[in-house]
């Protein structure tokens, strides 16, 4: 039982400490409150232990929670928001746009060319 329950919070850790926009916590947070509640009501009415059940369920929905955030931030497991690649034919290379000023730059990580409007 403890392992179940120190292996979710520290499948959580890992998870929730790969993201940048919160998507990932707030999920987290919401999954623990949602597992929580579910838990406490399957303890009750299967072994009458309403406090272990709601332990077991925060944990299995904060690692749930978790996982669905990243999946809907596109941020964790080393990937990168919009990492669509185009490629550039003149210098036989591949380029990524930002794509919130449309700057862009090589896959190397060098600068490319400002986006529209920039300087």
């Amino acid at each position: 039982m403890r392992l179940l329950l120190s292996s979710a919070v520290s499948g959580l850790m890992l998870v929730s400490a790969c993201t940048q926009t919160g998507t990932a916590e707030r999920n987290a947070a919401y999954g623990a409150a949602a597992g929580a509640a579910a838990g406490a009501v399957a303890g009750e009415v299967i072994a009458g232990k309403p406090g272990r059940g709601a332990a077991y369920g925060a944990a299995i929905g904060a690692v749930g929670g978790a996982i669905v955030g990243c999946e809907r931030s596109n941020e964790c497991w080393n990937r990168a928001r919009n990492n669509d690649r185009y490629y550039d034919q003149r210098a036989g290379r591949y380029y990524y746009v930002d794509p919130q000023y449309g700057d862009t730059w090589w896959e190397n990580g060098e600068f490319r060319s400002y986006g529209p409007g920039r300087p």
